[in-house]
């Protein structure tokens, strides 16, 4: 997975939750039908395998390889 993409991933994933926390409107959920939805599990899933990937952002400092 290419760090571009783990972060694009991160960035929507926190704008979703800053819409839940300020307007109580969850956009994955609702784009996949619900929250328990299994597309939105996978949403989840796939937000937090994309933060785990970006925990070696700080090990090289903050410098993504090329």
């Amino acid at each position: 997975m290419s760090y571009r993409i783990a972060l694009t991933i991160l960035i929507l994933g926190g704008l979703n939750w800053g819409s839940v926390g300020l307007l109580r409107f969850d956009a994955a959920a609702w784009l996949c039908g619900g929250p328990g939805a299994p597309a939105a599990r996978g949403l989840g899933i796939l937000a937090g395998a994309a933060a785990v990937w970006c925990i070696g952002l700080f090990r090289r400092g903050g410098a993504a390889p090329d």
